[in-house]
C-alpha cells in the first residue's frame, strides 16, 4: 500500500506514519544536545501558556457577545414600537412582538407575508410612494398610514424607513399614533 493510498483520518495510523517519519529523520542527525531539549520544552510550555491565555480571552470575548446579544434580543423584541425589516417586495422578512401585535397576528404566521396586505386601502398611495422613494434615495423617509386586517381595528400609524446597504432591505420602524389622532379629533 503506498502513502496515497493510506487513511490518514484515522488518529493511530497518523501518529504510527509521524513516528516512523521521525525516526527516520533522526538517524540522519546528531542525537538533540540536553539544552537543546530543555530549550525546546521551555518554548513549547511557553507556547502552551499563551494558548490558555487566549482561550480565557476567547471565553470572556464569547459571554460578553452573548450577553449583548440577549440585551440587544430583548430591546427589540420588546420595543414599544414596531420593527420590521421588509425585502424590495415589501415581504416581511422579520418583526419584533408589538409589530406582530400592531397587525394583530403571530410573528411566525407574519414571515414572507406582504406588509401592504396591513394597510387601509385609503393609505395604499401613500405607502407605495413611501416604499419606492425609500429605495430609490437610500435617505430616510417616513409617511403617515392607517394599517388594520379583517378584525383588527384601523391604527393611525407613523412609519420611518431606510434600507441597508448590504442585503437591500427596508428596516422599518412603525409609531402606533392613534391616540394622538382621535385626541386631536373629538
Amino acid at each position: 500500500m503506498n502513502t496515497e493510498e493510506q487513511d490518514f483520518t484515522d488518529p493511530r495510523v497518523l501518529r504510527k506514519k509521524a513516528e516512523e517519519q521521525l525516526k527516520r529523520k533522526q538517524g540522519g542527525e546528531n542525537r538533540l544536545k540536553e539544552t537543546d531539549v530543555k530549550k525546546l520544552l521551555h518554548e513549547l510550555q511557553v507556547h502552551q501558556i499563551e494558548l490558555e491565555m487566549q482561550n480565557e480571552e476567547l471565553r470572556q470575548a464569547y459571554v460578553s457577545a452573548e450577553e449583548a446579544l440577549k440585551k440587544y434580543t430583548l430591546m427589540y423584541d420588546f420595543a414599544p414600537l414596531g420593527y420590521f425589516t421588509l425585502d424590495s417586495d415589501g415581504n416581511i422578512c422579520d418583526l419584533n412582538f408589538t409589530g406582530a401585535e400592531m397587525l394583530g397576528d403571530k410573528r411566525v404566521s407574519l414571515a414572507s407575508v406582504k406588509f401592504r396586505l396591513f394597510v387601509s386601502e385609503e393609505s395604499h398611495a401613500e405607502f407605495d410612494y413611501f416604499f419606492h422613494k425609500v429605495f430609490t434615495t437610500g435617505a430616510k423617509e417616513s409617511c403617515e398610514l392607517t394599517i388594520g386586517y379583517v378584525n383588527n381595528p384601523l391604527r393611525f400609524v407613523y412609519a420611518e424607513g431606510i434600507v441597508t446597504g448590504d442585503d437591500n432591505r427596508c428596516l422599518l420602524s412603525v409609531v402606533d399614533i392613534s391616540s394622538f389622532i382621535i385626541s386631536k379629533h373629538p
